[in-house]
C-alpha cells in the first residue's frame, strides 16, 4: 500500500473509530482508535497537563500504561512528558538505546515497551493533552509522523466538539440551578423575580462564593426540609 493509500485508509477508519460524545467517552474512543488503527501501536493513553503543573493520564487502554506514564511523570522523562510540557511530537524507536530518556527507559523496556512515540492533541491555555503511543517492536514509529499528524488533527476536532457540548451542558446545568433557587426565594419572601435575583447575587458578593454553589445550596436545603 502506498503513502497516499495509507494515508485515505487511515483517515476512513478514524471517521468511523472517532464519533463526538461526552469527554471521559471521546477520550476512551481516541486511546481505542490508535491502537486499532495506528501501525505498530499496542497501548495507548492521554496526557494531561494542567495549569497548576500536574500531570494526569486519562483513557489508558492498560493499566500497565499507567504505570509507565507515572514513571515519565516522576522522573521529568520521556515521550509522554515531553509532548504533554514541551513538544508538539516526538518519537523513540528504540528506547533502549534513546539517550535522551536514560532512567525512565529503563523501567519501560523492563516492562516489555520498546518503542513509544507522543504527540500534541490540545493546548488550551489553561491545559495541554498528549497523546502517548507505546510499542514491543524496536523500529516502531520510525514512519509515523504524518499518520499521527492526521489522527491528532481528527482526534482534537472531537475533543473540540466534546469540549463545547460539556461547556454547552455546564451553562444549562448552571442556568436550570439558579432559575430554581430564585423560584424558591420569590415563593419564600414574597420577591419579584429580579429582587428575588439580586439577593441571590448579595449572597453571592457577600460569602464570596459563586452564584451557582449559593444556588445549590438554597436547593439542597429545600430538598433536605421538603425530605424531612
Amino acid at each position: 500500500m502506498s503513502d497516499d493509500e495509507r494515508l485515505v485508509d487511515t483517515a476512513r477508519r478514524l471517521s468511523s473509530a472517532l464519533t463526538p460524545g461526552d469527554l471521559d467517552h471521546t477520550l476512551s474512543q481516541i486511546t481505542a482508535a490508535a491502537v486499532e488503527v495506528l501501525p505498530g501501536v499496542t497501548h495507548a493513553s492521554i496526557t494531561i497537563s494542567h495549569a497548576d503543573g500536574t500531570l494526569d493520564t486519562a483513557a489508558p487502554t492498560d493499566k500497565l500504561i499507567e504505570i509507565l506514564d507515572a514513571a515519565q511523570y516522576r522522573l521529568h522523562q520521556g515521550p509522554c512528558y515531553e509532548a504533554a510540557t514541551e513538544t508538539l511530537h516526538i518519537a523513540s524507536p528504540n528506547l533502549a538505546a534513546d539517550e535522551r530518556f536514560p532512567d525512565y527507559a529503563a523501567i519501560a523496556v523492563a516492562a516489555g515497551i520498546r518503542a513509544q512515540a507522543a504527540v500534541r492533541l490540545f493546548d488550551t491555555g489553561k491545559s495541554k493533552g498528549a497523546l502517548n503511543l507505546y510499542s514491543p517492536n524496536v523500529g516502531s514509529f520510525e514512519d509515523l509522523a504524518i499518520l499521527s499528524r492526521l489522527f491528532a488533527h481528527q482526534a482534537a476536532a472531537v475533543i473540540g466538539y466534546a469540549n463545547e457540548i460539556q461547556t454547552l451542558r455546564e451553562a444549562v446545568n448552571t442556568r436550570s440551578s439558579i432559575g430554581q433557587a430564585v423560584g424558591i426565594l420569590m415563593e419564600r419572601y414574597k420577591l419579584n423575580d429580579h429582587r428575588a435575583f439580586a439577593f441571590l447575587t448579595r449572597l453571592s458578593q457577600q460569602r464570596n462564593v459563586k452564584l451557582r454553589l449559593i444556588a445549590d445550596q438554597i436547593n439542597d436545603t429545600v430538598e433536605l426540609q421538603d425530605g424531612g
